[in-house]
Formats: C-alpha cells, structure tokens, sequence
C-alpha cells in the first residue's frame, strides 16, 4: 500500500486495529520523550479519530488506500486516504451529534469535536485524502499515579 509521505508503516495497515497499533507506536516512539509523556485521556480521543476515520474509508469510501501517523507541534497529524471521490456532508457539518439515534451518523460530529485542521483533498488519480491535527498534551508528571522522573 503506498503511504502518504512515502513512509511506510512497519505493520501493514488494513485495518482500524491495525492502525490504531500503529498510532500508538508512533506516538510511543517519536512524540513522547523519558521528559514527556501524552495524556492518557488525549490518546484515547486520538485512536477513536483513528478508529472513524479508517472505518470509514473502508466502509464508505471504497477501501482503504493509504495511511499516515506524523507528530506535528502540538499534537499529531493524521492522514487517511481512500477510493471514493466522495465527500461526506456531514464532514463539514457543525460537530452536533445527531438529534435522533439511528445507530449511526456520530463518526464526523466526534473527529469535528476532537481534531482541528482538518482538510479534504480529491486526488489526482480518484479518490481522496483527507488529513487533521489530534491536540496531545503532556501529562502531569505531578499528579497521582505518574511516573516521577529520576
């Protein structure tokens, strides 16, 4: 599977599971540091992001085509690619959840309330690509139960 920005993850992502692992481990390997570590509650927001957004290239837009994990400042960059030219509505909707529950239509309202950045692109050769900041913040070194450096 090509990879936006030409890196290539060491699992091969096709699925959320898999993606989400793969999240993990680039936010273990490359944005926290033995002087910071990621709010447990921010990497939670950051894999149901992860979760949405492969879910829905592989259920809605026509597979998954690519993926990709780059921590940024103030957070990580997450980019998703997909088959369908197809722009969800709801996506550059309000973040509202729906009025009604129907078992589903809650996927675009969360990634709107908990990403930031988010851009839409048509690819040159079909489909799109759709990419967004997931605020991390440092945890607290401080408060009960964190790790105390040495």
């Amino acid at each position: 599977m090509n990879q936006p920005g030409g890196v290539r993850p060491s699992v091969q992502v096709t699925t959320a599971g898999a993606a989400r692992a793969y999240t993990r481990s680039v936010v273990r390997e490359q944005w926290e540091s033995g002087f910071r570590t990621a709010r447990e509650a921010d990497i939670i927001d950051l894999l149901l992001v992860v979760s949405e957004l492969v879910t829905n290239a592989i259920r809605h837009g026509d597979g998954l085509a690519g993926f990709d994990v780059t921590p940024a400042l103030g957070g990580v960059r997450i980019t998703v690619e997909d088959h369908s030219d197809v722009v969800p509505e709801s996506a550059y909707g309000s973040g509202a959840l729906p009025a009604v529950h129907r078992g589903s239509g809650y996927g675009w309202p969360l990634i709107i309330r908990l990403a930031r950045d988010i851009t839409i692109e048509r690819r040159p050769r079909g489909g799109k690509t759709i990419s967004m900041l997931v605020p991390l913040r440092a945890a607290d070194r401080h408060s009960p139960g964190a790790e105390q450096p040495a």
